[in-house]
């Protein structure tokens, strides 16, 4: 597609001043300590050896009897300080060498054999002193170093990432890229004195970095600013200019690394003064390169479009083989304009990591990735209701805690409401309708449980082997992708124990997903090894990566700035995350000024109070406790205390997040409280118009959903959850607890779905899904297309309300699937289920786009349902003798377990469904009812017969257990009670494996109809 431009203005616009940071007595006072320690390294260091020790080197030649000579301590003191000599002399290099570079204004540093450490502290003290303005963080490693790009040793194609503005919707891929590189190599040869280069455009335009003003010095945000005007658009000047040879003979590898001197090609509607135009007398290219760039432009187009519409596509099932042209060519769909795109391999060097990405996420509807399916939809699906909320559906992680927290609210909403519900129905839990409805299809698509299983089991297994042999690392931040798990540390940490590797520089640790072993998944599941950085949450994405920030290590306070409204989506989204996040094992998120409402996802993690000044109180308690109690336990930080004996009961983080912009004197007492944060588990992101004075990093969101931190070299697509899908999921959870169970079951609108269960409703398709899967009155599908019909049928029948087709999808194809294959799916399906009597197809499509079965086509889960609930509250209600009938044939229904016999590694999509624990409380109420039916008329045999076969579908309900004793009792037989409450006993222990006895009212029970039942079950265990 051709490039979109701004308009050009005018090649001698009067260039606008250099924006200057304001300076704060602490930028002065580390500037101070910096021009200290050097004194003290490069002059105190040889003044004093010099005083103490006098000149180490002998004033003659030693000779062999010296050699012979007994080593004194005198002498083994002279040789150590020849060593401390040599390491001043190093050091003192390193500092001439990084100075000359700082005041030349050329040129990077020239290396100084073996003096990696050295040079690096020698760079930081020099940049402390000089570099007090913007470029002051490019000389330490940032966030931004694995942003731009990830290796992938098993990938050999090379993928960059062009950012583009929210005006600007480039498209440049493929060939079109690299012939923009070479072409772009020829224009920057000839602006700075080149070899050869034929002519070039007039309007080709560049800038060169300038020298220091002051203190003060040059950066490409700034660049971005003064002549784009948008400081974001520097990443379009980074990728003009990336791996392209300086004056000085360097490349820039780094948005953050540039020098003055340096010539950056510009966009075309760059404007200012200081932006010239191609110089006339540019030289010639060689016919060679003329040639290449040739081929490259009559290839490029075609290239470009075929790889768009893959994009859109969202590409094949993940785990299918593709070639490294394909993994190159895919481009993530979305409105963020982050493309990716082949680039030429360039000579990797110690500031530039490798850029092979594991694998796109553009192929999957819930990658991990950013943009992950949240624009999947094409314009016709969107008009047929295919719609669902980006924001859920591109928050994997989000999407994959909040489905599993709602399954467990929701079973022990249910369970509970089972043991309340003695004597009549199981109050059900409402169908969600509307936003919430809509919210929960966007969950299903967008969660990606893989990723947190991943995620989980690599950091269990490095916490586990950190146990024996070392301590863990600070991690500042993950970057997790569709192939590998990086993670950020804040100090170099040496080699990292297997699986894991070292990544793309010292400060990088990384591991493949397919590495991470299987004993690791034990581990997980039994949490073996505490979770080492429970603090992990996602902020937002770049191509195919998700940046998660650890919180809990920051050192100091994060500030998040930006517009209200979008403040509070990201606040949200973090909240939400922490809540439900599956790597963590304890956790306390304190919600200030919003989020009262996401209690509901975690009682035991979320709480809110009303001020900040409630929590300053709070945390000022907690700081000084948590200072106290490391001091004792002899840690230096909370990462120790993580692994050993205390690893499960001690250390867990808490996370202030404040919504409730604070004041001036707020924000500095918690900046002050933030400044010991790091080491103790405590972390705050603080949200206000304005960055917080003392933050030790600042993020800002913008309304175009984009999370910028420019003295990071961020540029990320927010994670948000926005109002709307906010509200929706707290319904969601708010629709969990029942009220009023027994007017729901008197409401017809609030009724599953009722079949005739007489001889004129006899079913044109039957489906046994309670036991073996058996499905009646169709054809057999053929061998290959069978299995995937008949899971489809399966969740069809399980949501008589209907089933979004994405989510359809992301439960048959996990991995993701294109629009043309499952829409394609949908078609077998409906011409398989065929069409009634009456010529309408039984698999039709609602007001709301979600697929819907006719009436004719049935499931026993359906009759089960039916038969219970005409039983006890329709005819079966007024007369015993049909009671009777409709109990034992839906007892008869109960053949074991839901979908006994489906095959491994499939139906993976009702690990989000609470049918598991639905089915168990039906079939017990089924016989409770049952039960009751014989008791009433005297009869208690078939009551026990009816009950031991609910026990079998649901062994740990303590209603049929107590009812099971109440009719032996009733039989005046004590033996068939004394045998009914060993039986119970022996089961309760096989059961809970001796870990427990039995619950309370049981046990109460046995005491009132059996006294003797504890020296009998004594007996019986001995």
């Amino acid at each position: 597609m051709a490039r979109t431009a701004r308009p050009v203005r005018s090649a001698n616009t009067q260039p606008r001043p250099l924006p200057r940071r304001r300076r704060t007595a602490g930028d002065f006072g580390k500037a101070f300590l910096a021009f200290l320690a050097l004194a003290v390294l490069v002059v105190g260091v040889p003044g004093a050896l010099a005083y103490f020790v006098g000149w180490p080197l002998p004033h003659s030649l030693p000779s062999v009897d010296t050699l012979q000579q007994e080593i004194t301590t005198s002498v083994f003191i002279r040789v150590l300080t020849v060593v401390v000599w040599v390491a001043w002399a190093q050091f003192a290099a390193c500092v001439l060498v990084e100075a000359r570079a700082e005041f030349s204004g050329v040129g990077v540093p020239s290396r100084i054999p073996g003096a990696g450490p050295s040079q690096l502290l020698a760079r930081q003290l020099v940049a402390a002193v000089l570099l007090l303005g913007a470029t002051a963080a490019s000389l330490t490693p940032g966030l931004s170093q694995i942003g731009n790009a990830f290796e992938d040793t098993g990938r050999p194609t090379v993928a960059a990432a062009a950012q583009q503005s929210p005006g600007q919707h480039a498209q440049r891929q493929g060939g079109a890229e690299t012939a923009h590189r070479a072409q772009g190599a020829e224009k920057h040869a000839a602006a700075v004195g080149g070899h050869t280069a034929v002519a070039q455009d007039e309007d080709t335009k560049f800038y060169r970095i300038q020298p220091p003003e002051g203190r003060h010095h040059d950066s490409l945000w700034e660049v971005a600013e003064r002549h784009l005007d948008d400081g974001r658009r520097y990443k379009e000047i980074y990728e003009l200019n990336k791996d392209r040879v300086q004056p000085d003979g360097s490349r820039l590898s780094q948005a953050s690394l540039i020098r003055p001197g340096w010539i950056m090609e510009m966009p075309a509607d760059a404007h200012g003064g200081e932006v010239v135009q191609m110089p006339d007398e540019a030289p010639k290219v060689s016919e060679e390169v003329h040639g290449q760039i040739h081929d490259y432009d009559r290839t490029s187009p075609h290239a470009g479009e075929q790889r768009a519409e893959r994009g859109v596509e969202r590409g094949v099932e993940r785990g299918t083989e593709r070639g490294a042209e394909q993994i190159g060519a895919q481009q993530p769909a979305g409105g963020s304009g982050d493309q990716v795109q082949p680039s030429p391999a360039a000579p990797e060097t110690p500031s530039q990591p490798s850029q092979t990405p594991a694998q796109t996420p553009s192929q999957a509807p819930r990658p991990a990735g950013p943009d992950s399916g949240a624009e999947q939809v094409t314009a016709g699906s969107a008009a047929s209701g295919f719609g669902l909320s980006d924001a859920l559906i591109g928050a994997p992680l989000l999407a994959a805690g909040v489905l599993v927290a709602l399954g467990r609210r929701r079973r022990t909403t249910l369970w509970q409401s089972a043991m309340g519900a003695v004597g009549r129905r199981t109050p059900a839990l409402p169908t969600p309708t509307g936003a919430a409805a809509d919210a929960q299809d966007a969950l299903l698509v967008g969660a990606d449980p893989d990723a947190v299983r991943d995620l989980d089991r690599a950091l269990r297994a490095l916490a586990s082997s950190s146990e024996a042999s070392r301590t863990l690392p600070t991690v500042y931040a993950a970057w997790l992708t569709e192939g590998e798990i990086n993670l950020q540390l804040a100090h170099p940490a040496g080699q990292p124990p297997g699986p894991w590797q070292p990544g793309q520089d010292q400060t990088f640790w990384r591991v493949r997903r397919a590495d991470i072993p299987a004993d690791a998944a034990d581990a997980a599941d039994d949490r073996a090894a505490a979770a080492p950085y429970p603090g992990l949450v996602s902020l937002g994405s770049l191509d195919d990566a998700r940046l998660l920030l650890n919180l809990e290590a920051v050192p100091g306070l994060v500030s998040l700035t930006g517009a209200e409204p979008d403040r509070t989506a990201v606040f949200a989204s973090v909240a939400a995350e922490l809540a439900t996040s599956g790597w963590s094992d304890r956790l306390t998120v304190t919600l200030v000024g919003f989020g009262a409402e996401l209690g509901a996802l975690a009682p035991t993690r979320v709480r809110h109070v009303e001020d900040v000044e409630a929590l300053i109180e709070t945390m000022d308690a907690e700081t000084q406790q948590r200072r106290g109690a490391l001091g004792r336990a002899g840690h230096d930080s909370v990462l120790t205390g993580r692994t050993g004996q205390a690893q499960h009961t001690q250390w867990a983080p808490h996370l202030a997040l404040v919504a409730a912009e604070p004041t001036a004197e707020q924000a500095g007492r918690i900046a002050e409280l933030a400044v010991d944060s790091g080491r103790l588990g405590i972390g705050y992101l603080v949200g206000s118009q304005a960055a917080v004075p003392g933050a030790t990093w600042e993020l800002e969101v913008t309304s175009a959903g984009r999370l910028l931190a420019p003295l990071l070299g961020l540029d990320l697509k927010a994670q948000l959850l926005p109002r709307a899908q906010y509200e929706a999921v707290v319904r969601l959870f708010a629709d969990a607890a029942p009220d009023g169970g027994d007017d729901r079951d008197a409401d017809p609108t609030g009724l599953p779905f009722m079949v005739d269960v007489t001889e004129r409703g006899r079913p044109a398709v039957y489906a046994r899904l309670v036991g073996p899967y058996e499905v009646m009155g169709l054809d057999a599908p053929d061998d290959e297309r069978g299995p995937l019909l008949h899971e489809a049928l399966a969740m069809l029948l399980l949501h008589r309300e209907g089933v979004h087709p994405r989510v359809l999808a992301s439960g048959l194809w996990p991995r993701g699937v294109t629009d043309d294959v499952r829409d394609a799916l949908v078609e077998r399906l409906r011409g398989w289920l065929g069409a009634d009597p009456g010529g309408a197809t039984r698999l039709g499509t609602d007001a709301a786009g979600r697929l819907t079965l006719a009436p004719s086509v049935v499931s026993d889960l359906d009759v089960l349902r039916t038969l219970h609930h005409e039983a006890t509250v329709g005819r079966g209600a007024r007369r015993a003798s049909v009671r009777e009938r409709m109990l034992t044939d839906a007892m008869a229904l109960a053949r074991g377990p839901l979908l006994a016999n489906r095959p491994a590694g499939r139906y993976g999509w009702l690990s989000h469904e609470i049918i598991d624990a639905q089915l168990p409380l039906l079939v017990a109420d089924v016989a409770l009812a049952l039960s009751a039916h014989h008791l009433e008329a005297g009869d208690p045999t078939p009551a026990i017969e009816a009950l031991n076969a609910g026990l079998l579908t649901t062994p740990t309900d303590e209603r049929l257990w107590n009812e099971l004793l109440r009719a032996a009792h009733s039989t005046a037989d004590t033996a068939l009670l004394e045998s009914t409450a060993m039986t119970l006993v022996a089961r309760n222990h096989q059961l809970s494996g001796g870990a427990r006895g039995l619950p309370a009212r049981t046990e109460a029970l046995l005491d009132e109809l059996l006294p003797s039942w504890r020296t009998a079950a004594r007996a019986a265990a001995g």
